[in-house]
């Protein structure tokens, strides 16, 4: 639709933003950092938004076929990431057994990922910004 019509349907945008809400919601809770069970309506504690863009000012009409390529280095570090994310929700796990709490550099890894993660979904296949994502866990 970018490529060929310069158009990015609302109905489109609407869908992909709430989609991505409530995955982000089920992987927070997941990953232990947050005890509500995943709502399929409300944001709850976990806030994901994107700019609603418009394709014939802000996106480049060849970029969406270029941008899954370009983003292969963040898969590829995203991918180790993941790994240790593994590990680091399976500590935290014991760590809230045994003192009631998630330690707080091991949320902020999980939470960096995450962001980061984001950024790069809406850089190559939520295709809202043809800004390339930085390599980064803040915000």
């Amino acid at each position: 639709m970018i490529l060929f019509g310069e158009k990015y349907p609302r109905w489109w945008f609407d869908w992909n933003l709430q989609l991505s809400r409530f995955t982000t919601r089920t992987g927070v809770y997941l990953a232990l950092m947050d005890d509500q069970y995943p709502s399929t309506d409300e944001q709850q504690s976990v806030h994901l938004d994107f700019p609603y863009p418009d394709p014939k000012v802000d996106l480049d009409r060849g970029m969406p076929i270029v941008k899954w390529v370009l983003a292969i280095p963040h898969y590829v570090v995203l991918l180790f990431l993941y790994l240790g994310v593994f590990f680091a929700v399976i500590f935290a796990w014991f760590a809230i057994l045994f003192t009631g709490r998630y330690p707080r550099g091991l949320f902020g890894f999980v939470e960096g990922v995450i962001r980061w993660h984001w950024r790069v979904l809406g850089y190559a296949y939520l295709l809202v910004t043809d800004k390339y994502p930085p390599f980064r866990l803040g915000p």
